[in-house]
């Protein structure tokens, strides 16, 4: 893939910030409030812009809800799993056959808002990275780190090997989320709704929970568990921070230490 499309107000904007002057924007050419500001913040970040009809930009888009918009933007980098990088807290989000492009990019959208490092998806049976996936991202996917790999059972076990607990989430598990350690390194698996995980990929996790539910429905689209898993993996980790250098303990309320 040489280069992509990507589609709609706010992934456009976000392509913009990512990548700047390594992108053509077309914009609807006519009076809109938003169209102008985005057509001015692709050029003030040195993009060319391009103003066409709707027309044009109906025929690009090939059904995906542009907006007025569309980036033509370079490819995006999609590492292998000895190129990821990643930090010594890391959090990493591995998919097992999320085939629907607004799942998959609805889980992106969660993992970069809350915090997570990377997100890894097997290189088949998954949906490809296409202008509905980066739209239903709302633009998240220009600041991911990617990582596509052959088969998930054998990251996984490379994953661990770097020392990541690999925790995958079933509906029916009988150990809960909000019971696991995530303030560690952790590798959080999820699956398809309905096929949930393959046997093999739920041999290769260290554990395997589920969301506590209070209500009839045993189980949740894979983009809500994702949020779900990632904000508790982000509360935890939040908890366990140091508090801040600059927070001040009072001594004594009622004044002066020194106080005769």
């Amino acid at each position: 893939m040489t280069e992509r499309l990507v589609c709609g107000l706010q992934p456009v904007r976000e392509a913009i910030a990512a990548h700047g002057a390594h992108l053509r924007v077309l914009v609807e050419g006519k009076d809109s409030p938003q169209l102008e500001a985005l057509a001015r913040f692709a050029k003030d970040r040195g993009a060319r812009v391009e103003r066409v009809r709707r027309a044009e930009l109906d025929g690009m888009a090939h059904g995906v809800r542009h907006q007025g918009a569309i980036a033509v933007a370079p490819p995006l980098r999609v590492r292998s799993l000895a190129e990821l990088e990643l930090p010594s807290s890391a959090l990493v989000v591995v998919l097992d056959s999320i085939e629907d492009p607004q799942n998959f990019g609805a889980v992106v959208r969660s993992a970069v808002a809350l915090g997570a490092s990377a997100i890894l998806w097997p290189e088949h049976g998954a949906a490809p990275l296409s202008p509905a996936m980066f739209r239903a991202s709302a633009g998240a996917i220009e600041h991911a780190q990617l990582c596509r790999v052959p088969s998930l059972p054998p990251a996984l076990d490379a994953l661990r090997l770097r020392g990541l607990r690999v925790v995958g989430l079933d509906a029916g598990a009988q150990g809960r989320l909000d019971g696991e350690p995530l303030d560690r390194p952790t590798a959080l698996v999820l699956g398809a709704e309905g096929a949930g995980l393959h046997k093999s990929v739920r041999r290769a996790c260290d554990v395997i929970v589920s969301l506590p539910m209070a209500g009839p429905v045993a189980s949740l689209n894979v983009s809500a568990a994702a949020a779900i898993a990632l904000y508790e993996a982000r509360r935890q980790r939040l908890a366990a921070e140091p508090p801040k250098n600059d927070q001040k303990l009072v001594a004594n309320s009622d004044g002066d230490d020194n106080a005769d």
